[in-house]
């Protein structure tokens, strides 16, 4: 039979569990898709440096420009349980639930425990900002 001080302790842990749970399976978005559905404007060309990334959190999307100009733009949902990455520091993305790390260059993931790299989407720049999503 398990003593007071297991069952208190156990009984402590089991609202913190849910929270965690629960903070993990909202935050891919919150009410925002965890892509675009429709071409939609992030900001201006310039804003992203050659070998530069830009995180924009509100649509979950990062976009980097390698050294030669061209763009790639990729989902910021951690592929591993659906959460909205909210660091970006250099070229690496963080996600805030587990840990995970991904290269925002690429989409590859970097640090486990995802396996699976961010999914990448169509971008293209025009008439000086930076379009990402289907059509783009």
């Amino acid at each position: 039979m398990p003593g007071r001080r297991t069952v208190l302790r156990g009984a402590a842990l089991t609202p913190i569990a849910g929270i965690a749970l629960t903070a993990c399976a909202g935050s891919g978005g919150g009410g925002t898709p965890a892509k675009p559905t429709a071409p939609v404007e992030l900001g201006a060309e310039s804003e992203i440096a050659k070998g530069g990334a830009k995180l924009y959190r509100e649509q979950n999307v990062v976009v980097s420009r390698a050294e030669n100009g061209s763009l790639k733009a990729f989902s910021s949902i951690c592929t591993h349980a659906g959460c909205a990455i909210n660091k970006l520091q250099g070229a690496t993305l963080s996600c805030p639930c587990h840990g995970s790390e991904f290269d925002a260059a690429t989409g590859k993931v970097l640090q486990a425990p995802a396996t699976v790299p961010l999914e990448e989407l169509s971008v293209e720049a025009k008439g000086g900002k930076i379009i990402v999503g289907p059509g783009a």
